[in-house]
């Protein structure tokens, strides 16, 4: 304990030292994004001039995929693990930089249907979730950390509802393996539904918007599809994130009602809290542009940041994605992940499809 303790104020009293432990992680981050770039740039290069016609491949799922046969093939020296966490910061500050290119009103053009369907999803997918963890018997806070991660955004709101629930770490580290494994999936398959039913742009993005679990995964199943479609699954997810406090509070409320958590004093204060501010920070850069603060050379510098934000994002998804680490924890909590994930999807696919169809989203 007294060593921890003198590590942690010796890195307190030496913060540059802390800064200097990141720089491996995000060096790699970049080098990868780097070369899913020019893989992504040469393969076109070369098919555009033999005149062969071939998909074109989206450097997101080039970093994606290097940085899974890294994780996967070769154990990463423990001097880049801290710079590699830090993709969780270059996925909030590519959505900021990403509110460049939304002008307010595109934001507005998301539509009630769109919103409503923000609704209707997290409402489903607490609802589902807990019929299955039920159904299972698993754990009450492990079904609640499910509920919330599925219905909401992922391992970031695993993580808020973790402590406000009072939830042990073993619940939270089972909650936070299914979401991620199931992330990894949604990858692979959302993009290939997406095309063979021939859902628009907008659709398809609302669908994994709302469908996926983590932002980072989300932005990428949706830039995967076509980049309109990416622009609308971060704003769809963005208003899945922006109501994790009013979910979390509601839980910790419950259980605090039955002595098995604090008693949550303040809930204004309780909410800013879990509010998640980069969606405050992507809707203040929105506002900005459409009010014509920045120039056309400024915006598209902004836009052009925003992607290789993302680039260290998905370099980051890939080297964190470890199967051997994701098939050891428990069973069951995963096969009631996979059962909901693929039922929330499914559910959420026929009313995108159906409001689609009916209103045009």
């Amino acid at each position: 304990m007294a060593t921890n303790t003198l590590a942690i104020s010796s890195e307190t009293e030496n913060p540059l030292r802390g800064v200097v432990r990141l720089v491996p992680g995000i060096l790699l981050l970049a080098v990868i994004g780097y070369a899913a770039k020019w893989i992504e740039q040469s393969i076109n290069g070369y098919t555009k001039a033999h005149h062969i016609v071939f998909s074109n491949i989206e450097y997101v799922l080039w970093a994606i995929v290097i940085g899974l046969v890294i994780g996967n093939l070769v154990r990463v020296p423990e001097i880049f693990r801290a710079g590699i966490d830090t993709y969780e910061f270059w996925l909030k500050a590519g959505i900021v930089l990403l509110g460049s290119r939304f002008l307010v009103g595109d934001i507005l053009k998301l539509g009630g249907i769109s919103l409503l369907l923000v609704f209707v999803e997290i409402g489903g997918a607490l609802l589902l979730m807990t019929a299955l963890g039920k159904a299972f018997r698993l754990r009450p806070k492990l079904i609640n950390l499910l509920a919330i991660g599925s219905a909401v955004c992922g391992v970031s709101a695993i993580i808020a509802a973790k402590g406000a629930i009072d939830a042990d770490d073993e619940d939270a580290s089972f909650s936070i393996a299914a979401i991620l494994a199931l992330g990894a999936i949604s990858l692979l398959t959302f993009p290939l539904i997406g095309h063979a039913i021939h859902l628009s742009d907008h659709a398809y993005g609302v669908w994994a918007g709302l469908a996926v679990d983590n932002t980072a995964e989300a932005t990428a199943a949706g830039a995967l599809f076509s980049d309109s479609a990416g622009k609308i699954a971060v704003l769809t997810k963005t208003c899945r994130n922006a109501l994790i406090g009013f979910v979390v509070l509601g839980y910790a409320i419950y259980w605090a009602r039955r002595g098995q958590a604090g008693v949550v004093g303040n809930k204004a204060a309780f909410l800013w809290q879990k509010f998640p501010k980069f969606v405050l920070g992507f809707l203040v850069i929105s506002l900005a542009v459409s009010l014509q603060t920045f120039n056309a050379d400024q915006v598209k510098s902004l836009a052009n940041l925003s992607r290789w934000a993302f680039l260290l994002t998905f370099a980051g998804v890939g080297l964190r994605t470890n199967f051997r680490e994701l098939s050891k924890q428990g069973l069951k909590p995963f096969a009631v992940g996979v059962l909901g994930e693929v039922l929330i999807a499914v559910l959420t696919l026929g009313l995108v499809a159906g409001a689609d169809r009916i209103w045009v989203l």
